[in-house]
């Protein structure tokens, strides 16, 4: 009776949260003829509740990395992404304008060497996430945080460079602080959410067709869209608070 309490009881942990252990999980999975533990055993292990759970294993299954097998388990598949090099060093603390500016240095040049180096099957894989993006509940914030940042590792991912790739994840890690997941929620609206869409469908399709300066360009115009509407939200709480 205790064990299925926990197992049930809500937590403050987020699809991502899930995912970012899953994957270390399995980097250090010992046999992979063996299955994953079960979704209870991760549950209570990562503090997350099921839904989160099956969430990232959702993406993990998109992207390669698992599949499972009805009945007996999930299973580590052969042809995951490439993992990061360690980065330990990058600084533990940072806010949104930092993360933002970190961005627009960083993944237009992943958007370019993705251009030049992205395989068929990873462009697929884009392709998938994309339509993750576009087809889920526009309400539900954890799953727009789950799909879009899986989205945008697959870019850095098929980029082929693994200190880039750090680097990207070390950025990604800090931008989906818990603290700010109400800032980046406030900032979003149909509008903003459509026109991120386009600058999705635009990115994959520049990579492609093998255009790297395209592709870092529309990649550039997306983040600074990004950055206009964190602003835009962060000034119109300043503003609220004056006004208290």
């Amino acid at each position: 009776m205790t064990t299925h309490s926990v197992a049930q009881s809500p937590s403050n942990g987020t699809s991502n949260s899930a995912l970012e252990q899953l994957r270390h999980l399995i980097q250090q999975h010992p046999d992979q003829t063996q299955p994953l533990p079960a979704e209870r055993d991760l549950m209570q292990r990562f503090d997350v509740g099921r839904r989160e759970i099956r969430r990232a294993l959702d993406v993990l299954e998109e992207e390669g990395r698992v599949w499972r097998k009805q009945g007996k388990g999930t299973f580590i598949g052969p042809n995951g992404p490439a993992q990061p090099l360690s980065l330990q060093a990058l600084p533990k603390q940072s806010n949104l304008q930092e993360v933002m500016e970190a961005r627009l240095q960083l993944e237009p040049g992943l958007a370019k060497y993705a251009a030049l180096r992205a395989t068929p099957e990873q462009i697929q894989l884009m392709r998938r996430l994309l339509d993750k993006v576009k087809t889920m509940s526009r309400g539900d914030p954890d799953q727009i945080e789950l799909w879009d940042s899986a989205f945008h590792r697959a870019i850095a991912d098929a980029a082929g460079n693994r200190l880039l790739l750090g680097l990207f994840d070390a950025v990604d890690a800090i931008r989906r602080d818990p603290s700010w997941l109400a800032v980046r929620n406030a900032a979003r609206n149909q509008e903003r959410l459509n026109r991120y869409d386009d600058h999705h469908e635009r990115i994959v399709e520049h990579i492609a067709a093998r255009q790297p300066k395209e592709a870092a360009r529309v990649m550039r115009e997306h983040l600074l869209a990004l950055q206009q509407a964190f602003l835009s939200t962060l000034n119109d709480d300043d503003e609220d608070f004056t006004d208290d």
